[in-house]
């Protein structure tokens, strides 16, 4: 009988259905062996060897897995896709190898992007050697965390009381944390004022311009900086007569974001869901290990730790279809929308985090999900099937409106959608400094055309300080900087909690004292 060994449980039970009565799928239930917490794991001056320790637990399971392959004719190493599963799969055929449990025995790596019959069966079919490549990139990574660590902890533990680690993601997570707090408390707010002007068409139409231009100059931000200029500015608006002096409409189009990645998924799931990294995470990698549809378990989505932006051809064609269904053939573009990732340090080759089949409609499978898993799946499925649409049209109209002096000047801005496209399905969620599309109409208007001046608005405004970090702002600012992979986000900054390095105050991360 052949031996696959996977990492979970859940995983084993469902590929052992796919692979029959020949194969004997075991878990390792992750990693198998780590190094140990004591000085000296890990000798730089030996060519940075590592000594490895199996707990007790793992004992258990490799003792299964050796006994297992005792009368195996090949050894499958089914980990997960990446180099966490590589690192696994790795240490899984050292330990046989210290227990003289490879002779005779044929190892061969096989991966699949999703947990489906035909994705394992293919994967099977077509097995590759263990990469050494993405196995060292894992051994460099795991000596300089636990060099740094061990290095920097010590210090910290000697001059800081009650801290209790240092890291090499978490620190400088922490870092981008406390400088963002350290703007907040520098930041001297600046008075400003802004004018709005009610209008009226000589057809009845009312609209609202702001004020642009006074006494001939234009108007910046902080130059109406008191109530004395916004009330000077408000008398001489309130008495002139104004005309519309120029219409400008432009079509503009607004195109579909990709579909996900681990950091966008984790973003957009903060955004509209409310959920944490870690919560984003463990909710995904339940989906991805299946669940019971139709008499039988499939994983309903591809494996959520990746930074690539791709889709399987397979996949886009059957996308495609869906949109022609639900939304009619105008809504599908002419050509299928390809998509290439712009992280600085992207590595991954996977696809990007989508519905094993795309058909599954979320209302079709809601009744075998928990609440968390089916509101993360309706995400992820719209989003996959957005990033398919057409574009959504819009037409923006710019007038400018001048008095009959021509030393006051407003504008008037507006959009009308003319064609919804993905927005019909789909919005992106926002970040604080991201400003919402203005949605505002504006009545018909002719150059030339007198208007009549119903009210004049002035506000008083402070500028306000960047701020404070959320989940979703400090991911996308961890990737935009190329720190750290985005399969450790959710874990790093529970480290940051669970430490009291910070809190969380309306889910935003304020640094602690120390």
């Amino acid at each position: 009988m052949d031996v696959v060994i996977v990492e979970s449980p859940a995983k084993a039970k469902t590929i052992n259905k796919y692979l029959g009565p020949g194969f004997q799928v075991l878990a390792s239930y992750g990693h198998v062996r780590d190094l140990p917490s004591k000085d000296g794991s890990v000798k730089p001056d030996e060519d940075f060897s590592m000594i490895w320790e199996v707990d007790s637990s793992s004992k258990k399971r490799m003792n299964d897995i050796a006994g297992a392959v005792k009368n195996a004719g090949t050894l499958y190493l089914a980990t997960d896709p990446d180099r966490e599963g590589e690192a696994i799969s790795w240490h899984v055929l050292e330990i046989l190898r210290s227990k003289k449990g490879l002779s005779n025995l044929d190892v061969k790596r096989v991966v699949f992007n999703e947990i489906t019959k035909a994705a394992v069966l293919e994967a099977m079919a077509n097995p590759r050697e263990l990469d050494k490549e993405l196995v060292d990139a894992y051994l460099a990574r795991r000596a300089l965390d636990y060099l740094v660590g061990f290095t920097l902890s010590p210090v910290l533990w000697r001059k800081l009381p009650g801290s209790r680690s240092a890291g090499r993601v978490q620190s400088v997570a922490l870092r981008l944390v406390s400088e963002r707090e350290l703007e907040i408390e520098k930041f001297d707010p600046r008075e400003y004022w802004t004018i709005d002007v009610g209008l009226k068409t000589p057809g009845g139409d009312t609209f609202t311009a702001s004020l642009t231009h006074f006494e001939g100059n234009k108007i910046d931000k902080f130059d109406l900086n008191n109530e004395a200029a916004a009330s000077k500015a408000r008398d001489a608006i309130e008495t002139a007569t104004y005309s519309v002096d120029t219409v400008e409409s432009k079509p503009a189009r607004r195109n579909p974001a990709a579909p996900f990645t681990t950091s966008t998924l984790q973003q957009e799931a903060a955004r509209k869901l409310g959920f944490s990294a870690t919560r984003t995470m463990q909710t995904a990698q339940r989906l991805y290990e299946g669940k019971e549809v139709d008499g039988e378990t499939a994983g309903l989505i591809t494996y959520m730790r990746t930074d690539g932006v791709q889709v399987a051809a397979e996949a886009i064609a059957v996308t495609r279809d869906v949109i022609a269904e639900q939304f009619g053939d105008s809504y599908v573009p002419e050509a299928p929308r390809i998509y290439k990732t712009k992280a600085k340090n992207a590595q991954e080759a996977h696809e990007a985090v989508r519905p094993t089949e795309l058909s599954r409609r979320p209302k079709d499978i809601a009744g075998v999900l928990e609440d968390d898993e089916r509101r993360l799946y309706e995400l992820i499925w719209k989003r996959t099937i957005a990033s398919q649409m057409e574009s959504a049209q819009i037409e923006r109209t710019t007038a400018v409106i001048n008095s009959g002096d021509g030393r006051t000047g407003l504008r008037a801005t507006g959009s009308v959608l003319k064609f919804p496209g993905f927005l019909a399905l789909y919005r992106e969620g926002l970040d604080d400094a991201d400003e919402e599309a203005d949605d505002r109409r504006l009545p018909a208007l002719a150059a030339g055309e007198a208007m009549a001046c119903e009210k004049v608005q002035s506000d008083q405004h402070f500028t306000e300080p960047p701020p404070r970090y959320s989940e979703a702002s400090l991911v996308k600012k961890m990737e935009e900087l190329g720190i750290g992979r985005p399969s450790t986000y959710a874990s790093v900054l529970d480290v940051l909690r669970d430490r009291n390095y910070v809190r969380m105050d309306r889910n935003r991360f304020i640094p602690e004292d120390k």
